[in-house]
């Protein structure tokens, strides 16, 4: 790490969050490729977004376009992945934004990380598991993924040759294989209004 950085505050994240008249959030969804994350977090925005929250969504294959580019698909490098989406993530919530994670993100060391970096500034972290089993996002298989993998043409794929560690205790358990996605909202909105981060 660098030496001689400084870190150039300004107002507080109290002041921040009046003058933003909201608080910042982070709602990281994990789950195994093919589970619907992208799918519920592309609907949880637009809801938010037309309640009236400053809400972004950061996906893990829109991430790999630009900001991540240089990374493949070894352990070394989902891990550094992980690493700069959780700052990136953090520095979100920090702007009193409702920022949602939908990332793979298979370790449970580095989603622990993700939380820890967060919870070191007192920013508010929500783990949401979105639980598909295998035989279900296999058989739907929407980018041909699991087939590819299945043949090897695919190494290190999460779920065939590279481990998923589901949560043990997530805030949210989404179990997106025998409803649609609009329940899976529905269950996230409910817990956001029960726990008084939205009105």
């Amino acid at each position: 790490m660098a030496t001689n950085i400084t870190w150039h505050g300004n107002i507080t994240h109290e002041e921040r969050k009046v003058l933003a008249k909201q608080s910042g959030l982070t709602i990281w969804l994990t789950g195994l490729s093919g589970s619907g994350k992208s799918s519920i977090a592309c609907l949880l925005e637009e809801h938010l977004l037309k309640r009236g929250y400053n809400s972004y969504r950061l996906d893990g294959d829109n991430i790999r376009f630009g900001l991540n580019s240089d990374l493949g698909f070894s352990d070394d490098d989902r891990n550094e992945n992980i690493r700069r989406i959780s700052y990136v993530s953090k520095l979100f919530n920090d702007s009193c934004t409702f920022i949602i994670v939908s990332f793979i993100s298979p370790f449970k060391k580095e989603r622990e990380n993700a939380r820890k970096i967060h919870e070191a500034d007192n920013l508010p972290f929500i783990e949401a598991y979105v639980d598909a089993p295998l035989e279900v996002v296999e058989a739907r298989d929407p980018k041909g993924l699991y087939k590819k993998a299945r043949q090897g043409i695919i190494k290190e794929f999460t779920g065939i040759s590279s481990p998923y560690e589901a949560p043990e205790d997530p805030e949210i358990h989404l179990k997106n294989y025998d409803s649609p996605i609009e329940k899976s909202v529905e269950q996230i909105v409910k817990y956001l209004e029960e726990n008084n981060y939205i009105k």
